[in-house]
């Protein structure tokens, strides 16, 4: 049985309809079980450039391109390179070369002249008003900052005439069209050249290396080897089985991600660290698609080991957990946590199941509050009503500034369960380290008798808020691990990272041991929407030296993605160790329109423009489930969807599963979370709701700062969502996060 090879070559192959697809699938599933059988008509080329090629009979009007190799003492292997119309297959097949990149070591293959990088190259139309030449006064970006045809050609190894017209480029924006342009690393790479990133850096981040090729082994064999190298799999898989095979053969380009990564992303995805390692990116670098190839590859290295995959919330964990079944259909996915598999679930259901299933849980609450007692399922999901109830009916000493829901639960969290603080007495000498505001001993004595209040109301109705129930679950795991009892988990991963709070990361160091892989973290400061930053040394979590940070985008367009890093300008965030995070060198894979802003001078029209532009999309073809709006609060998701049903467009709010129906979404900007939708409108974004002032008046002077970050943080959540236009609208003022 000969192994196969699949490339991915959309941009010269273009799309295959439906049946042609599954006959492209049924041909390559009998090529793998017998390449002799004579309905596949496997023939060479008289004439061709490459005596590899070969092309076999998909049907009667179409041939498939394959590249035959036979190692010496080896098994033979196909490379498919696509399916075509059977003239057009014989005339690309016979000027189609295989061959091995000798400076970097790369395979790559050029289908006739439709697929030579200089061609595709010299088709890109720069939009930049600079256009592609440098002049008189100022050399081509490249040139200026220093970059030579040697650099570009004999270090890089890329296309001597895509080297040429990089560096005739004027700007960086026309480097990104001819970018655009071009398949596989040498795409990639004309972007890190166009952010200034060094040759060596470059090399680095590829897997580049100063010996490429192994002159001691015969030709095809050197093609094998090359077909390993981290840059040859951005467009190269091999394919084990039949599942697999249909996966990419039907998938389309948007389920590339599934097999093709990026060298860097497919490091992160194979390198075993010493410790908890953290990756960091933009929205849209991949961090979540490495998080979960990385737990699929544990699970094939060891199917009896016990992995967990986590992240903020139920309806992120369900995303989740598709993705990792549309990759490998046949991965075990475990019912509980503990179990052998991959256990996918949101944090809070992650530690509701392990308080579920303990043996006693005496000691653990005797620790988080002092007193032992029963726990039982019954959850208390929004202490925000009860914190208010408090307040309200205690008459607090406490100052009203800090009376509110936000202040108390974030200090009952922050301080009082993440020190484990059960009398009056600790509470007044525990450490209030970033906590922002100072508290005097009175207020102290006064923010306690809230909190115990808040206690006994959750033993007097048999509940304990979700923060509580974590504290319960790792205090649990970490007594039984002093007695002896082994972890629950031998590697735990953890995506959106960036908003779990002090006893999430209490629970996730007491679920796995110290060591090799033991925790891999996913996140992006920038989109930390919900409560404080978390230091993770503070937690018992030492990244120090196991830290990188992913900067390609892959979902959203350059036009977009200025938009978004746009919001972000300004102001000054933090990473999970305190360092500072910045957006210096993201950029983007793909080119589009320049984002829309359109102001109204009512709501009215500010209602119809939404539905006029909503109803182009959709008579340009648009699938309406593509297209989503969203808005910063559920009375104004309401008041769209209402508004374009009246106008004849029909539109549902997608609230906790992700919509089936075949209508345009209406979403809040928190609920899009995680998501990404062909065309986005942020409608509302004026001075009144973005940022919102209700919010922001409920939290103290001393924490605003924090929380107007997280209302910007939200608008570059929102508008990272589109992949490829985006609109905004607002009436009235706009607002001061969307600049000029």
């Amino acid at each position: 049985m000969p192994n196969i090879v699949i490339a991915t070559n959309t941009k010269a192959m273009g799309k295959l309809d439906g049946s042609v697809k599954r006959k492209a699938y049924d041909f390559l599933e009998k090529l793998k079980t017998d390449d002799t059988a004579p309905g596949l008509h496997i023939e060479p080329l008289k004439g061709a450039s490459d005596p590899r090629v070969r092309t076999g009979r998909v049907d009667l009007n179409y041939r498939a391109i394959l590249f035959r190799l036979d190692p010496e003492g080896g098994d033979t292997t196909y490379v498919y390179m696509g399916t075509w119309k059977h003239d057009e297959a014989n005339t690309l097949a016979e000027q189609s070369i295989l061959r091995i990149n000798k400076i970097n070591g790369t395979v790559e293959g050029i289908l006739g002249a439709i697929n030579r990088v200089a061609d595709r190259a010299a088709d890109a139309r720069p939009t930049s008003e600079t256009g592609t030449a440098g002049s008189k006064d100022k050399p081509p970006f490249l040139v200026g900052v220093g970059f030579t045809t040697s650099d570009l050609v004999d270090r890089l190894g890329l296309d001597p005439a895509l080297a040429e017209q990089a560096l005739a480029a004027a700007d960086d924006y026309a480097i990104n069209e001819i970018a655009a342009e071009i398949d596989g690393w040498q795409g990639d790479a004309l972007l890190d050249l166009a952010c200034g990133t060094a040759i060596d850096d470059i090399r680095e981040k590829y897997s580049f290396t100063d010996h490429p090729v192994d002159e001691t082994l015969d030709e095809d064999r050197q093609i094998l080897v090359a077909l390993e190298h981290p840059a040859s799999r951005m467009q190269f898989t091999y394919i084990d089985d039949s599942a697999e095979l249909r996966r990419v053969i039907e998938g389309g380009d948007f389920a590339a991600w599934r097999t093709f990564l990026h060298p860097e992303q497919r490091t992160y995805v194979e390198k075993d660290f010493n410790g908890p390692f953290r990756l960091s990116g933009g929205a849209g670098t991949g961090k979540t698609v490495v998080a979960i190839h990385r737990a699929h590859r544990l699970w094939k290295q060891n199917p009896q080991a016990r992995i967990i995959l986590t992240t903020f919330n139920k309806t992120l964990a369900k995303g989740l957990e598709a993705d990792l079944k549309i990759l490998d259909p046949a991965v075990t996915v475990a019912k509980h946590p503990g179990d052998p598999g991959i256990y996918v679930a949101g944090i809070d259901k992650l530690a509701s199941d392990i308080v579920t299933r303990a043996s006693d849980l005496t000691d653990a609450t005797a620790a988080v509050f002092g007193t032992s007692f029963d726990v039982t399922p019954k959850r208390n999901a929004n202490p925000d009503v009860v914190w208010r109830e408090i307040t309200q009916s205690a008459g607090s000493e406490l100052d009203r500034r800090l009376a509110t829901p936000s202040f108390l639960e974030n200090e009952y969290v922050s301080v009082v369960l993440a020190n484990k603080v059960t009398t009056l007495e600790q509470y007044i000498r525990v450490s209030r380290a970033g906590r922002g505001v100072r508290l005097s001993r009175p207020q102290r004595i006064a923010v306690w008798k809230l909190i115990e209040s808040f206690r006994r109301h959750g033993r007097t109705d048999s509940s304990l808020s979700f923060p509580e129930l974590l504290a319960v679950a790792a205090e649990y795991l970490s007594l039984a691990q002093r007695s002896g009892q082994p972890f629950v988990a031998d590697h735990v991963l953890v995506d959106e990272a960036q908003d779990l709070h002090a006893m999430h990361w209490e629970l996730l160091r007491a679920l796995v041991p110290e060591g090799g892989n033991d925790l891999f973290i996913a996140e992006d400061s920038h989109q930390r929407i919900y409560g404080r930053p978390v230091i993770l040394s503070r937690m018992g979590i030492k990244i120090v030296g196991r830290s990188r940070r992913l900067t390609l985008n892959y979902r959203t367009t350059a036009q977009n993605l200025n938009f978004a890093i746009g919001i972000l300008s300004g102001a000054n965030y933090r990473d999970l160790e305190e360092g500072e995070e910045s957006t210096l060198g993201y950029r983007s894979a793909r080119l589009g329109p320049n984002h829309d802003r359109h102001q109204s001078n009512s709501i009215v029209g500010e209602l119809d423009y939404i539905a006029r532009s909503v109803r182009k999309w959709i008579d340009e073809g648009v699938e309406p489930e593509t297209i989503a709006i969203l808005t910063r609060g559920q009375n104004d998701r309401t008041q769209i969807i209402r508004a374009l049903g009246d106008r004849g467009i029909e539109a549902r709010a997608l609230d906790d599963n992700p919509a089936s129906t075949k209508h345009v979404q209406v979403l809040t900007m928190h609920r899009s979370k995680g998501m990404e939708f062909s065309r986005v409108i942020l409608t509302g974004v004026d001075n009144a709701h973005v940022p919102s002032q209700a919010a922001l008046r409920t939290v103290p002077e001393e924490e605003r700062a924090q929380a107007e970050l997280r209302e910007r943080s939200l608008l570059y959540v929102a508008a990272s969502r589109a992949r490829d236009e985006l609109v905004v609208t607002w009436s009235g003022q706009p607002s001061t996060l969307l600049g000029q």
